[in-house]
């Protein structure tokens, strides 16, 4: 089995992209952020063109999730229970006994900023509700988009980003908070090629001198992490015209 994360920074104007890629990799899941797409708006009909039922949690411009997946799934759930919200950063299904959650973390902008304060505020409540899914679902994947680079290693350059936004110790400790629940970071599950990242900067030309974090994550529960072959970012489809600042990362089950 197949599973995918990309945040696609706008699915009106990746939709093509989008597209393309499931029809080469064929994952079996795929989950989607930063779609910026009100309800009413996804392209439901493109998808299910192609073999794929959607799910999703949208509003105009802004955040929106989605997940892409060869079956129906059910369980479905679009915010944190108990966390009041009206930003969509979250949408979670179950397909046979595997539970699927994408999330879009919030970015926070600036760590004086009030979206700073949001994000940690947010996190715990991602990881209260997930506590109750793992005791229920042992087979858990956590994809999307954490606005979190984990460790040095995940940075181009560690000593310009120490403590800014993406990189701050009380992020990064959140991110841990996540892993003691029962998770593992999939791409360290393997030995990776050194300054591998998922998004880069638009400007400045970022992408060409590899000046990128590794933000984009799946995360799997203990019994999926015993089943994964192998877990790689696919930097083809940055490297189009008019492309998300963010690569995909893709995992591979023995399910």
């Amino acid at each position: 089995m197949k599973l995918a994360t990309w945040n696609v920074n706008s699915l009106k104007v990746r939709l093509p992209q989008v597209i393309d890629w499931l029809k080469a990799n064929q994952p079996d899941i795929l989950c989607l952020q930063e779609t910026k797409l009100s309800d009413d708006n996804f392209p439901g009909s493109e998808i299910a063109a192609i073999g794929y039922q959607a799910i999703f949690a949208g509003q105009k411009t802004y955040n929106g999730v989605a997940i892409l997946s060869k079956q129906k799934g059910n369980e479905i759930v679009t915010a944190i229970p108990g966390f009041a919200d009206e930003q969509k950063r979250i949408i979670a299904a179950t397909y046979g006994d595997l539970r699927v959650v994408s999330i879009y973390v919030p970015n926070g902008e600036t760590i004086e900023s009030e979206k700073y304060g949001y994000k940690l505020r947010w996190l715990p409540a991602l990881s209260q509700w997930l506590q109750q899914e793992l005791k229920s679902h042992t087979k858990l994947a956590l994809l999307g988009d954490f606005n979190i680079a984990p460790q040095n290693c995940d940075v181009h350059d560690p000593e310009i980003w120490a403590g800014k936004v993406l990189c701050s110790q009380p992020e990064r400790d959140a991110f841990n908070e996540l892993l003691k629940l029962g998770f593992a970071d999939s791409f360290r599950l393997f030995e990776q090629p050194e300054k591998s990242y998922t998004w880069w900067d638009y400007r400045m030309m970022a992408f060409r001198l590899n000046r990128g974090l590794r933000i984009d994550h799946i995360l799997l529960s203990h019994e999926l992490a015993s089943t994964c072959m192998t877990c790689q970012i696919d930097k083809t489809v940055r490297k189009l015209e008019r492309p998300s600042d963010h690569a995909p990362v893709l995992v591979e089950l023995s399910l």
